[in-house]
């Protein structure tokens, strides 16, 4: 199910977070098919980023009727997410929960036949290396923090929503990062450009990364050819030295990364106070670092994508080298 139905009709798509980095993309992927795309908006300023796009802007809320919005869709993404790595809050848990809940229940109702709940490598992260991980590895048992929790939770919940007639894959991208990103590059440039950035303990552990157009391309497959309540992990292929790769990112924007290199025992030790301050003041304290920060960058996080790759049928569609020649500032 990529740009036809079974039935050789333009495949119509319900889309949540369309006005998000990967949202943004998965309209231009899909359109760029022949597919008309519905897209879930909490705004006019999201609507008008997703018209212009291409896509329909559907009004609305996670947790609104959504059936209007789903009519004639045969096809769901839900990339919709409150992706905070602080504090645990009631709004995370409404959003990242209920909303895929209801998401979920709604397009199933609506007749919707196939359903990607957008997950991540992080529902499997502790603040222990994360090493060649495989789907089938359990959920952790002391997850790194408030997102990695409720993205586990919200996985569990859309997989088990799946039912006759109604197929549910769960797609998890690593490191999303390429064109048009608003969301690491300009964090990390902003570190950078601020003097706030250091190597843990010299940076020289081992990242897998996924380009927006291989995430793109793989979620694709995963609507088309995914096993009903299977995940699958979506990565640039070959992992990358993480110092290696930022130094890169950053060199792409004329920035020359630090040599400033700080242990990581002393970050994770303030990021353990930082997060029981945090708790114990109800969110009132804003720590420096979170464990959960620190889940997703201080050690090494890899991924297998052998079962993408042999279910999905899986290839990276761009390079490591040919994504970074992209950012290059023209001049």
């Amino acid at each position: 199910m990529t740009h036809a139905d079974v039935n050789g009709e333009a495949l119509r798509l319900f889309l949540t977070g369309g006005s998000g980095y990967l949202g943004r993309n998965l309209i231009r992927h899909f359109v760029a098919q022949g597919a008309t795309v519905v897209a879930l908006v909490r705004s006019e300023r999201a609507a008008a980023v997703v018209r212009a796009l291409g896509a329909v802007p559907f009004a609305g809320d996670l947790l609104d009727p959504l059936a209007e919005g789903m009519a004639g869709c045969q096809a769901l993404i839900h990339a919709a997410a409150d992706t905070s790595h602080g504090y645990a809050t009631a709004a995370q848990r409404r959003i990242n929960l209920d909303g895929t809940r209801h998401v979920f229940a709604s397009a199933r109702a609506a007749g919707i036949a196939r359903a990607v709940y957008i997950s991540s490598e992080s529902v499997l992260l502790d603040g222990s290396p994360l090493v060649d991980a495989r789907e089938d590895m359990p959920f952790p048992d002391h997850p790194a923090g408030a997102y990695t929790r409720t993205k586990g939770e919200a996985e569990r919940i859309a997989l088990a929503l799946a039912g006759p007639g109604f197929a549910v894959i769960a797609a998890r991208p690593r490191f999303l990062w390429g064109r048009d990103d608003t969301t690491a590059l300009p964090q990390l440039t902003a570190a950078a450009a601020a003097g706030k950035m250091a190597w843990l303990d010299g940076g020289r552990y081992l990242t897998s990364t996924t380009h927006i157009a291989n995430a793109c391309a793989g979620v694709a497959l995963a609507l088309e050819r995914g096993r009903s309540g299977e995940a699958y992990f979506l990565s640039d292929g070959e992992p990358q030295e993480f110092r290696r790769f930022i130094t890169d990112l950053l060199a792409t924007q004329g920035i020359v990364a630090p040599d400033k290199s700080v242990p990581r025992w002393l970050v994770r030790a303030i990021a353990s106070v930082g997060d029981l301050l945090a708790t114990v003041s109800g969110g009132r304290f804003t720590p420096p670092v979170t464990r959960q920060q620190l889940a997703t960058m201080s050690v090494e996080v890899t991924l297998n994508i052998s079962k993408a790759r042999m279910e999905l049928g899986y290839r990276p569609v761009i390079s490591r080298s040919v994504g970074l020649a992209e950012l290059v500032a023209p001049g």
